[in-house]
Parts: C-alpha cells; sequence; structure tokens
C-alpha cells in the first residue's frame, strides 16, 4: 500500500500521514515515534530559541533513523537563526506557517530540504508554490491552534485544483474516515495534530489530555480575531475572559499579554483553566490515549473497510 503516492516517494516515508508541528508538545518524543511507525513526524519550532531547537533536533536523530520534519513558524523572533540551525542539522523537511519562507528556500533546497508551506488559501498556496515549494498543506479551519477561515472541505479541492504539486490535506482529520475524505477531494497526504496530541508519546500534561476527552463537539471556540491571529482552543476561564474583554473595547496590547505564556501554562503546568489548551473541532470524537504506531496502524488498517462500504453505497 502507498507505493506509488507522491509524498511518500518525495519524503521517504512509508505512509502518507505527517504530524502537525505543534509548539510546546511537538517534541523529539512524538516526531521521532511518529517517524518510526512509519509517518513524517515533525518538530515544531513555535519561539523556541535556535539552541533549544537543535537540542530536539539532535535528540530526534538519536532516536530515530527515519525522516522528521520540522515546523517553523516565520512570526518567530528567531526566524533567521532557527532556519540556520535547520540547515545546519541538515533536516529532511521543513513545514512553514504564517508567512512566505521564500527567501529561505534557495539555502534550504541546496542541502536537499522539502520545503512544505502551511497553507490556508488558494492565493497563499499558489504564490508558495512559485516561491518553490516542493508541496504544500491545505489546512481548514477545524484545526486545533491557529487557523484561517476556510473549511478543510472547501479549501483542499480548491487547492489541489490550483497548485501543480502534491497537497496534504489538514484540519478535521483524525481517523480512516477522515483520510479517505481528504484522499477523495485530491489529498496525496494528510497532517494530523489533535489525533496525535492523545497519544502516549506526545509531553501535554496529563490534564491537556483529560480536558480534550471530555470535549464535545462544540466544546471549541476561537479567540484573537480582533488581533487578527484567530486561534482555535476549548472554552474555559481563560477564552471567557477573551471575550469579556474584547467586548469592553480592550486594546490589542491587553489581548496580547492576557495570552502571553498560556500554551505553556496548559501543555506543561497543567492549568487547562488559565491557559490555551489547543485542539481541533474533532476533539468530541477523540475518546481514547493510544500509542502512536497503534494510532497509525489503526487509521491505514481502516481504510479498506471505508472504501468498501462507499463501494456497497454506490451500487
Amino acid at each position: 500500500m502507498f507505493e506509488n503516492n507522491e509524498i511518500c516517494k518525495l519524503l521517504n516515508i512509508r505512509y502518507p500521514i505527517l504530524q502537525g508541528g505543534m509548539a510546546w508538545i511537538g517534541t523529539a518524543e512524538l516526531a521521532s515515534a511518529v517517524s518510526n511507525a512509519g509517518g513524517l513526524g515533525i518538530i515544531g519550532a513555535g519561539h523556541m530559541p535556535p539552541d533549544i531547537l537543535r537540542a530536539e533536533i539532535q535528540k530526534c536523530k538519536g532516536w530515530t533513523d527515519k525522516p522528521f520534519g520540522v515546523n517553523i513558524m516565520l512570526m518567530s523572533p528567531f526566524v533567521k537563526e532557527v532556519m540556520q540551525v535547520v540547515i545546519d542539522e541538515r533536516v529532511p523537511v521543513v513545514t512553514t506557517g504564517a508567512g512566505n519562507p521564500g527567501e529561505y528556500v534557495p539555502a534550504l533546497k541546496e542541502i536537499g530540504t522539502k520545503v512544505i508551506p502551511v497553507v490556508a488559501s488558494v492565493a497563499l498556496a499558489k504564490r508558495l508554490v512559485r516561491s518553490g515549494a516542493d508541496a504544500v498543506i491545505a489546512e481548514g479551519t477545524e484545526s486545533g491552534g491557529h487557523i484561517g477561515e476556510i473549511t478543510t472541505m472547501a479549501l483542499l479541492p480548491q487547492v489541489v485544483d490550483a497548485v501543480d504539486v502534491p497537497v496534504i490535506g489538514a484540519g478535521g482529520i483524525g481517523d480512516s474516515r477522515g483520510m479517505t475524505a481528504a484522499f477523495a477531494l485530491g489529498a496525496k497526504a494528510v497532517q494530523m495534530g489533535s489525533r496525535f496530541v492523545m497519544s502516549e508519546e506526545c509531553i501535554a500534561h496529563p490534564d491537556y489530555k483529560k480536558m480534550v476527552l471530555h470535549a464535545k463537539d462544540r466544546s471549541t471556540v476561537v479567540t484573537g480575531r480582533k488581533l487578527g491571529h484567530p486561534a482555535r482552543v476549548l472554552a474555559n476561564k481563560l477564552t471567557r475572559k477573551f471575550e469579556e474583554l474584547e467586548a469592553a473595547g480592550a486594546s490589542n496590547e491587553e489581548l496580547e499579554q492576557l495570552g502571553v505564556g498560556s500554551l505553556h501554562r496548559a501543555t506543561h503546568e497543567g492549568d487547562v483553566q488559565n491557559g490555551s489548551v489547543m485542539i481541533g473541532e474533532i476533539s468530541g470524537m477523540l475518546n481514547d490515549i493510544k500509542p502512536v504506531k497503534q494510532i497509525i496502524e489503526d487509521i491505514v488498517a481502516g481504510l479498506p473497510g471505508v472504501i468498501d462500504t462507499i463501494q456497497q453505497d454506490c451500487k
């Protein structure tokens, strides 16, 4: 299975499944586990200083001999230094978010790194492909964390039609049904974040995972629209405070200050009421915590059954 898949060939992986690059919890532990299980594990650089990222990359190299990637937030204050670390360490794959990686593409391509930006619109996808992207990740608003405005169902096929590189579907994908749907819309692979949060190897605080286990279909909200950086999170005391301040006409500075350190409070300290519990809209269907290997194998094993059901319904 997947011997002829474009993304598997491009990235030299067994299964066309990428792990989302999640700040604070997309660590070497998770990334190496995903890569060892046949997918592409991704270290989430977020706002990591370059020395911390280098240590994560070197740990990942020690735990897997398979390809892995680094997700770079182009709004990071350390972006230039982080890019240099990735080049020095010859990381096989770089995914990017929040900007255009064009100025860094030549140096990355020179060492053979595959560049795969995350996009939330057709226009951005076309622009980044012109800049030299090897593939793009079309991520719908269902995703956890920082999001765009278009749903996966609408965005993915439009991006597929607009570019001539492989497209990876992301947003609202967490099982065999979601992966099948993404492929039906033209994707050559999927990226999953929320599903991998609920893995044994993810270092997110147990209370973070417990809150996700208790989530329902409408448990997430979007904060930060006024700031221009919307993020999907589970509703809690922090999100209610955001809503109160926005309704009261708070300044951008006040809103930004409220968010400082909020993700770390949730992921590492377990403060899931005053921290930012980033997770996608599929949180309501994430009702177990399993090893990464089992997550991937269960999804792949379930694909033929989903396809058989579709074929039976179409007879």
